[in-house]
């Protein structure tokens, strides 16, 4: 959550598993047959050079964009020997969880029934531990007398993985699981698949279990496995958004499906909140499979045509990429903010914003935005802005994207940030001290002009 609880494969990143070079890459998505590492399939890219136009192929980790987090990488086109198979299916063996989800729930059962004196959590190994257990983890720092209320809250009783390279998980603060969680209610969803935020998941299930009359249902699919410990295998899929895996196999994929079925008319949304610095096309990929399934369990009820409600929380400035695969989506003005997140807090100004937002298919004019946080809504646009996002006549909407009043400049026949100014050398709006990037040569990787391939916007990494 909040960058969710994975990365995955950074292009930028990814070109280190190439060796150097001046090329560039390309996700293929994942391949019928491909080769498999702890995190599940890999993914297939191909690697091009500079005048050639096909590069070779290889298979990278798709959970992981720093080698050192997963260091899984082939050739497509490689002889694998027998032995380094069998030293592969080893490896991830050896890397699978302790104990299997269903152990977890029984453990989990048995822990509950303990007196607080002997509820022990290891913070070593993330764990719940039973009294015969206690021996094993002596040296180990654990914390005493775990309470009901902190087994209802997982996120907080576990360390958010916070190595930014292998994993990017920042948990949504209470105002925005709260609004988030309103909004669904207010929108009529009485089912949400939560698909990297266990926060939202956890709240859904806290007042499930607290108010008789609260309807909302949620299913957490995560990579987080952790999670396991704490919710049954109705309640959480062992799930990598990358390549769209479930761990658990066809009954965890059967478990998601029947999650999916509108029973009674109860409406589903699925929400989620992936690490930025995945791939947005490997994401994407795996969301509308998700939607697929949805799909399937909705043909009786003639839904066709229609798309899973969504939202979907990621940076302001992947927004063109996200329309690319998903047209129909509109990004909202409102800042979702994190706990432990030293920049993407609310409140903060300017530069200093969380620039992270709600990518919605759902009617923009449906998304209410909270009035006492300075949103408005603007009867042009049919949708609410924040108080700095003004309309501009000239483009016909409100063209802010990061909460500050944007000006539009008559040349480039668009809004832009305050802080740019039009440069005759460039032709285009950039930062005052900016580097020319006049050439008549096109970026490598997309081919457009007016960048270079380092900060070209088709690369998904932060």
């Amino acid at each position: 959550e909040g960058g969710g609880s994975m990365a995955a494969t950074g292009e930028g990143e990814a070109q280190g598993l190439c060796g150097p070079g001046t090329g560039g890459l390309a996700l293929l998505g994942v391949a019928p047959g491909a080769p498999s590492c702890p995190h599940g399939p890999a993914l297939l890219f191909v690697k091009t050079s500079q005048g050639k136009e096909e590069g070779r192929r290889f298979y990278a980790c798709s959970a992981c964009r720093d080698r050192k987090g997963c260091n899984f990488f082939q050739w497509e086109d490689e002889k694998v020997s027998e032995t380094r198979l069998a030293a592969r299916e080893e490896h991830n063996r050896n890397h699978q969880p302790p104990f299997t989800h269903r152990q977890n729930v029984e453990r989990y059962k048995n822990f509950v029934l303990l007196p607080l004196s002997k509820r022990r959590f290891c913070q070593e190994c993330q764990q719940l531990l039973l009294p015969a257990e206690w021996e094993k983890h002596s040296d180990h720092q654990f914390l005493c007398d775990i309470s009901t209320a902190q087994l209802k809250s997982p996120s907080q009783l576990l360390y958010p993985l916070e190595n930014k390279k292998t994993n990017a998980q920042y948990l949504f603060a209470d105002r925005s699981c709260q609004f988030l969680l309103d909004l669904i209610i207010d929108l009529g969803f009485r089912r949400v698949l939560s698909v990297g935020t266990p926060r939202l998941h956890e709240m859904i299930q806290s007042k499930a279990s607290q108010e008789e009359d609260f309807r909302v249902r949620s299913l957490l699919l995560d990579i987080d496995f952790r999670y396991s410990q704490f919710y049954t295998e109705d309640e959480f899929c062992h799930y990598n958004m990358f390549n769209h895996h479930f761990f658990g196999g066809e009954a965890a994929r059967e478990t998601c499906g029947k999650f999916l079925y509108q029973d009674h008319g109860e409406r589903v949304i699925m929400v989620t909140d992936p690490p930025f610095g995945g791939l947005v096309e490997a994401l994407a990929s795996s969301f509308k499979k998700l939607m697929a399934m949805w799909k399937e369990t909705e043909k009786e009820e003639g839904h066709n045509n229609q798309e899973m409600p969504m939202f979907w929380i990621f940076p302001y400035f992947f927004e063109s990429r996200i329309l690319e695969f998903f047209p129909s989506f509109s990004m909202m003005d409102y800042q979702v903010d994190y706990d432990n997140h030293a920049l993407y807090k609310h409140g903060k100004t300017g530069r200093r914003q969380s620039p992270v937002r709600i990518f919605t298919n759902l009617t923009p004019s449906m998304i209410v935005l909270p009035v006492e946080e300075g949103y408005r809504f603007c009867t042009i646009c049919q949708r609410y802005v924040s108080s700095g996002n003004q309309h501009c006549d000239i483009c016909n909407s409100c063209t802010s994207k990061d909460g500050r009043r944007w000006k539009h400049c008559i040349l480039c026949k668009k809004c832009v940030k305050p802080s740019w100014f039009h440069c005759n050398n460039c032709n285009c709006c950039a930062f005052q001290n900016h580097t020319c990037q006049k050439t008549d040569a096109g970026c490598f990787v997309c081919g457009k002009a007016g960048h270079k391939r380092s900060t070209c916007p088709s690369l998904s990494y932060t």
